[in-house]
């Protein structure tokens, strides 16, 4: 079907990609027995974050939507929960005492960032008018010495400390040296790239960039397999040159990969982290199936050495850690490498490091299964990567254990419903005969968000189902990770929840620097309250005192992703797979998390992202 936008004709149509659904654990491997192999890193080419900026958006007969994905490993399977040892399997929601409301924010700072109209319109020369309109807005925030790069699914840009603009919005596929997305000229699209994150090593005084890419597209050379990118800085200023790198993930054998249930496969949402001898990337593998969690490694500085000297490229680690929760009912997902503040090594975690060759910390969740089976759980996983340092030698061979430890219960969340508001893309469709009302967010599941090591422990975060289960919480990990002659053991600390009464609190991220003092910032969303930016202090005792909103929505979210011409009827609209925060040097905060701006839109969608600077003393 085809609907009229002025005099201009744009074709409606539910898109069908292989691979971007739900898929089954049942065909998975359950084995323990981890495997390892050494893969190939590809240097792809140097590039830049460019000038660019937005445009007037005009929309054209060939202003293609792209699908909105949903790959979680939360899937209608029977998921078993062997209590080996810890408490039995929960079968109350939580139901936490609400936290106030305030937007009196002492200490705090911010601006306005990336939009959708800026995702779509970024790119210059061969790049402009050549991005899809795009839901969700993954967000991929890093900073430090002075700067602060955002990235959404998929614009890059750099910004000082006061929200000046000092380089983009520029296309994902430009920086990453890649084919347009789709030229609106010849049809022709590029590979598909998606869920970008980014860091600031203060180690080697390097940025670090990653993103997914299905090298499937429709251009000259596209080779039909499956990578993950890894753009790093030439200096410490992201304004300047970087160097693009890339590993196959594919794992069917081919092209030097492991040959895996079901694959050709692409590693989905890659995580990363860094300690001082590594870079990190995991992954969710889906093929014909989910395949659980593979874990990336190489050396970190052989890599910044090669992207700045044109030096040896490090070789890639890769660890088949999908078996390693078998024993307590599922497959391994979206395994959270730890990222460490600057300044937070004390003499104690300095004495692990050296006597484990280098250290790396990571979180899971364990929830495995989705309606009508069990959908809520009361463990988590703490995983350490050992003799790390080994990866800047020739024969690299890092160690992984985990430790699943008992943690407050937690659960699949549901979707949020949004209080009443202007929709006009909800009002034209109407117009055209379609049959919507105003769309509800998703809020995908209670994978393991963001995770930092600071002080000495573990802090993370993930949505959860509340009380009657019309709203969505935030349950909150504090871990206290030990050891006894070579043995990972871990603790939980601090079990705490973030909810706001009457509404949703949701896509949690944690920074701390390295005093324990820190926020965590999440979208809140509700029957009362338009989707916002907001944050909540947290240290050594969890969250504490009321949740802050930092930028409040002007209105509902009215994207292309809730609504049945797009998706199909009941789909809820898609909101950001994950927020962002980190400390910098002096121990502030800079965090990002999405909301609905006062600002120019598109047809297609309306959100937007809000940057936000707090100094946690205040």
């Amino acid at each position: 079907r085809a609907l009229t936008i002025g005099i201009t004709t744009v074709a409606i149509a539910a898109l069908a990609v292989s691979g971007f659904f739900l898929a089954s654990r049942s065909s998975a491997k359950a084995s323990g027995s981890p495997t390892s192999s050494v893969a190939a890193l590809q240097f792809v080419g140097d590039t830049a974050i460019g000038p660019g900026g937005l445009g007037n958006f005009t929309v054209s007969n060939q202003d293609k939507t792209l699908l909105p994905k949903d790959r979680s490993p939360q899937v209608a399977v029977a998921g078993s929960h062997p209590s080996n040892g810890l408490p039995p399997p929960p079968t109350t929601n939580p139901n936490p005492t609400p936290q106030g409301v305030t937007s009196n924010n002492p200490g705090f700072s911010g601006f306005n960032g990336l939009t959708h109209a800026d995702q779509r319109l970024a790119g210059t020369g061969a790049y402009t008018n050549t991005q899809f309109s795009l839901e969700p807005p993954d967000q991929g925030l890093c900073a430090g010495q002075g700067y602060v790069v955002e990235s959404v699914n998929n614009a890059i840009a750099v910004y000082d400390q006061k929200g000046n603009l000092k380089a983009g919005p520029t296309a994902n596929s430009q920086f990453l040296n890649l084919v347009p997305e789709i030229n609106r000229t010849t049809g022709v699209s590029g590979p598909f790239i998606s869920d970008p994150k980014c860091l600031f090593d203060q180690t080697t005084q390097r940025w670090f960039f990653s993103e997914l890419m299905m090298d499937n597209g429709s251009n000259v050379g596209a080779t039909g397999r499956n990578y993950s990118l890894v753009a790093v800085s030439q200096t410490a200023n992201p304004t300047g040159q970087w160097a693009v790198f890339k590993f196959d993930t594919t794992d069917d054998g081919l092209n030097g990969t492991p040959s895996h249930a079901g694959c050709p496969c692409f590693g989905d949402q890659p995580l990363i982290g860094a300690d001082r001898y590594a870079f990190y990337v995991t992954t969710n593998e889906f093929g014909a199936g989910f395949n659980g969690a593979q874990v990336y490694a190489m050396g970190i500085w052989q890599l910044a050495f090669a992207a700045s000297h044109n030096g040896t490229i490090p070789p890639v680690y890769h660890i088949d850690a999908s078996g390693f929760l078998a024993p307590y009912g599922g497959l391994s997902y979206s395994i959270q490498p730890a990222v460490t503040p600057p300044g937070d090594w004390n003499s104690d975690n300095e004495g692990e490091v050296q006597s484990h060759h280098g250290l790396e910390y990571f979180m899971s969740a364990l929830q495995f299964g989705n309606p009508p089976y069990q959908v809520l759980d009361n463990r988590i996983a703490v995983w350490a990567m050992t003799n790390t340092a080994s990866l800047a030698t020739s024969t690299p061979s890092p160690q992984l254990q985990v430790k699943v430890i008992g943690s407050q219960t937690y659960g699949q969340p549901n979707n949020v419903s949004q209080k009443p508001g202007p929709t006009p893309f909800l009002d034209f469709l109407t117009s055209l005969g379609y049959s919507n009302t105003e769309e509800q967010i998703a809020t995908n599941d209670d994978r393991m968000n963001q995770v930092v090591f600071a002080d000495g422990s573990l802090w993370g975060a993930v949505n959860t189902i509340i009380g009657d289960g019309s709203n969505t919480g935030i349950a909150f990990f504090k871990v206290k990770p030990s050891w006894n002659e070579g043995t990972l053991n871990a603790r939980t600390q601090v079990g705490s929840y973030v909810s706001v009464a009457g509404n949703s609190a949701f896509f949690p991220s944690v920074a701390v620097n390295s005093d324990g003092q820190g926020i965590m910032t999440f979208t809140v969303a509700g029957p009362t309250m338009y989707p916002s930016s907001a944050y909540i202090a947290v240290n050594g005792d969890g969250p504490t005192g009321n949740v802050h909103i930092a930028a409040a929505g002007t209105g509902p979210d009215d994207g292309f992703t809730g609504y049945a011409p797009f998706v199909g009827p009941g789909t809820p609209a898609r909101w950001g797979d994950y927020s962002a925060a980190v400390a910098v040097e002096g121990g502030s905060i800079w965090a990002a998390s999405e909301f609905i701006p006062n600002a120019s839109r598109t047809l297609y969608a309306n959100w937007g992202t809000f940057v936000l600077h707090v100094n946690p003393d205040n």
